[in-house]
């Protein structure tokens, strides 16, 4: 039970992660955090559903109930986008840290950097990032233009762009899956 004891105090002592790398491994999990939180908020839309009754309503908004429903959707996408708003804030935040992390692993260790680098993944959030914000722009324009929308088949068009999420490919999930698997988050 002793020698038990010792190699499991030796193991949590060896998982233990200080300084730059530290920091870096938090924001790695805050990212895919980040990334779930966008899934869960498009998820949790149910957009096809709005978009799909606001174009109904926006075809025909003779009667005073349509208008009220077209708003009340309207209202809930806006609040979807409010959401994203809030999400890529927070990982303009982590980036601008991710940044400073960068610069200052420049600045003890010169432009070359470590012989053996701390993380490969260092760009993995501005990618991420930048991904988050065009599809957040879509979003933005779409939300502007679904009620205005006069043809059932430019709905279409704006459901299939909402739900594809063009600006957020399968590549951003394999790099955060890498910066994961570099961090430490994922196991081998």
């Amino acid at each position: 039970v002793q020698s038990d004891l010792k190699i499991w105090t030796s193991i949590m002592k060896s998982s233990g992660v200080t300084g730059t790398s530290r920091k870096v491994k938090d924001n790695a999990a805050r990212l895919e955090g980040f990334n779930a939180a966008t899934s869960i908020v498009n998820l949790s839309s149910q957009s096809e559903q709005l978009l799909v009754d606001g174009s109904a309503s926006a075809s025909s908004p003779s009667s005073h109930g349509q208008t009220e429903s077209l708003q009340e959707e309207c209202r809930r996408l806006e609040d979807v986008v409010h959401k994203m708003v809030a999400v890529v804030t927070k990982m303009e935040r982590l980036m601008t840290s991710q940044r400073g992390i960068r610069d200052l692993e420049e600045f003890q260790f010169g432009p070359e950097g470590r012989t053996s680098p701390l993380f490969h993944s260092w760009t993995a959030a501005e990618t991420l990032l930048d991904g988050f914000r065009q599809e957040l722009k879509l979003k933005q324009t779409i939300l502007q233009e679904v009620a205005h929308t006069a043809t059932p088949d430019l709905c279409m068009v704006y459901l299939s762009c909402w739900l594809h999420q063009p600006y957020i490919p399968d590549q951003n999930r394999l790099t955060l899956e890498a910066l994961l698997l570099e961090t430490g988050h994922r196991p081998l």
